[in-house]
């Protein structure tokens, strides 16, 4: 589906902050995991240094924004719990209704 550019007008305003509160939400577990007595210190650091290496590459971290992604981009985002449907609110309906119906599927 390609999006309107009223659409992709406010997908460009809302990604970097959908980001950053994923991004806030790594850090809190990060410091959860390095402030936790289970283990010793080295094991919490290098199990840290393994989330970092997963988390650098997913979606709510580093996403290329390209229009003709941003649909498919938005559901795979909803799917990997980093924007709910909620955050769509601003949306056409039109878009809101077509990641309703992909992420039934």
């Amino acid at each position: 589906m390609e999006i309107s550019k009223r659409d992709w007008k406010l997908y460009r305003e809302k990604i970097a902050q959908w980001q950053e509160n994923y991004m806030d939400r790594l850090n809190k577990e990060y410091i959860e995991l390095l402030s936790s007595k289970e283990g010793n210190p080295s094991d919490r650091f290098w199990e840290l240094e393994k989330r970092i290496k997963q988390d650098r590459r997913h979606p709510g971290v580093i996403l290329e924004r390209k229009k003709s992604r941003a649909f498919f981009d938005i559901v795979n985002l909803i799917k990997l719990n980093v924007i709910t449907i909620d955050d769509l609110e601003d949306y056409s309906e039109e878009l809101q209704e077509a990641v309703k119906e992909i992420i039934a599927r």
